[in-house]
């Protein structure tokens, strides 16, 4: 599997940056996980929106999921709209978003599929397994296994013993750490650092670790050390224009 890093700001982009998102390949197929703010023209830099095959959104906060409006017009409007989107979300989540425009122009653009903890799906290559993790709003863990290989991704989560399972001997683990250290106490139930993500990457033993969802405008350094506190594997943060192969 191939990951490029489309954006990994969290609650808005940086100047220059994007929110929240990344193309996973696999023989061919791409899913985009989490179109988060300012992420389409990143993706349209590396292919035309018709070579999406299918849309993951772990949840419905729009530094997630807004980007999917211009995708859909992207790929309705054109001269050849290709055949409607497989898009994989909570129940709900994407109503604003989808509401953002009449219904009419974007009909046949995409067939909306409800996810469901608990019940694997096959996606192309990929396999699918979705957990429910807590926070502000339903939020779906992902994790994707294709040719052998497993790239598990949490979205914005507070704590929860099904982080370890959702991570569980992954090639790569895509955790949120908004904070460095500490999670303020209003949020602590919500939302995870970087220690935190640290703390499970150790303990589901993956290989490697991505940090994500970082304050705009944070250096990675101190969210890099606090990691590195309990986990000794290979250890990035989640840049624009990131690519790892696993």
């Amino acid at each position: 599997m191939r990951i490029t890093v489309l954006g990994g700001c969290g609650a808005w982009p940086a100047a220059g940056q994007a929110c929240s998102g990344y193309l996973v390949e696999h023989d061919g197929f791409h899913v985009l996980v989490d179109p988060g703010y300012a992420t389409l023209p990143r993706l349209l830099d590396l292919m035309p929106a018709e070579r999406v095959d299918a849309v993951l959104v772990s949840h419905g906060h729009p530094d997630h999921c807004s980007d999917l409006n211009p995708l859909l017009r992207a790929r309705a409007l054109g001269d050849a709209p290709p055949a409607a989107l497989p898009v994989h979300a909570p129940p709900g989540a994407l109503d604003a978003v989808l509401a953002l425009d009449n219904a009419r122009m974007l009909a046949g653009s995409l067939t909306l599929h409800d996810l469901e903890p608990g019940t694997p799906r096959e996606i192309g290559p990929f396999r699918l397994d979705a957990f429910a993790l807590p926070h502000h709003v339903p939020n779906a863990g992902l994790r994707l296994t294709a040719g052998g290989r497993v790239v598990a991704y949490t979205g914005d989560t507070g704590p929860s013993a099904d982080l370890v399972t959702l991570a569980a001997g992954a090639d790569l683990l895509v955790a949120e750490a908004t904070y460095p250290l500490r999670v303020p106490a209003e949020d602590a139930p919500y939302l995870s650092s970087a220690l935190d993500a640290g703390r499970t990457a150790a303990a589901a033993g993956v290989a490697r670790l991505l940090l994500t969802h970082l304050w705009p405008g944070t250096p990675p350094e101190p969210a890099l050390a606090a990691a590195a506190e309990s986990y000794d594997g290979d250890l990035d943060v989640a840049t624009a224009g990131l690519t790892t192969e696993v």
